[in-house]
């Protein structure tokens, strides 16, 4: 974590107890309109493919934890708090869920071409293909605070 994002952190929580699973990162291929759209409460939701998790060692996402989100400069722009995880083929997310995610028109056919496009470009990176039937990590989280 940047030290500006652990300053909001610090300031957000101030003399309250601080929930111990915190992270900030920013949203994928466009990272300043995806912060806007979680800022006015129309994205709720994001996933990942659940192979960076396992390729990076990282844990997948619990409830427990919170994400201070970054704007393109990594300025902290807003803290969530994730409410639900689940992994599932990619093809097997909803038409609900992907409306969830708020972007474009928020139809599932948008949704599916976003995220098909932007998983074969990172999979690539890594030496791996692209399958319909790729696990993806969904999350949806609430928003707790716009800076």
């Amino acid at each position: 974590m940047n030290e500006a994002a652990q300053k909001y952190w610090d300031h957000y929580w101030k003399d309250r107890e601080k929930p111990p699973s915190v992270t900030a990162w920013q949203f994928g291929d466009d990272p300043d309109q995806l912060a806007k759209l979680v800022m006015k409460g129309i994205k709720t939701a994001t996933c990942s493919a659940h192979i960076f998790y396992e390729l990076d060692q990282e844990p997948l996402p619990t409830t427990q934890d919170y994400s201070i989100i970054l704007n393109s400069q990594n300025e902290p722009v807003a803290i969530i708090k994730t409410v639900e995880v689940s992994t599932l083929p990619m093809n097997e997310v909803s038409g609900e869920f992907a409306a969830a995610e708020g972007e474009g028109d928020r139809s599932y056919e948008y949704w599916w071409n976003v995220h098909e496009a932007f998983f074969t470009s990172e999979l690539k990176e890594v030496g791996r293909e692209f399958s319909e039937d790729l696990l993806v990590v969904c999350e949806r989280f609430e928003l707790i605070d716009v800076k």
